[in-house]
């Protein structure tokens, strides 16, 4: 089971958005592409001929300028359907039954509690 199992509007990374605010967005140039994940190459910047990172992800105060919202409030990605593979790969602590040490290190970077297994409205076996 995943966190989108149980809809979206109770998943917790839609009151943090810290990991958009602390991590730099950096993947490979071709995400951009229509036929991979159509990553809009306008809010991308090159960081070498094989890279790209999500403008305001390559500053020492990163913030992707896709992440709308405010980080530990009410946040989400405005481009979610069309995000990197690095943020369809990257699960918040506890997602999925594991901790997440860089979850809880933008959270915590961010002055938000880490998150544990009783933030999941569902249990794992």
């Amino acid at each position: 089971m995943t966190a989108l199992s149980y809809g979206m509007q109770n998943h917790p990374c839609l009151s943090c958005g810290a990991c958009c605010a602390f991590f730099r967005v950096s993947f490979h140039w071709s995400e951009t592409l229509s036929d991979s994940h159509g990553v809009p190459e306008n809010l991308t910047l090159p960081l070498n001929p094989y890279v790209n990172a999500m403008m305001g992800t390559e500053t020492t105060k990163p913030v992707c300028i896709a992440l709308k919202g405010v980080v530990g409030q009410s946040a989400h990605c405005e481009i979610y359907l069309n995000r990197p593979q690095c943020c369809r790969s990257f699960s918040a602590s506890f997602e999925d039954g594991t901790k997440n040490d860089r979850c809880d290190e933008a959270r915590v970077g961010k002055g938000l509690l880490k998150l544990g297994p009783n933030d999941w409205p569902y249990k794992h076996p």
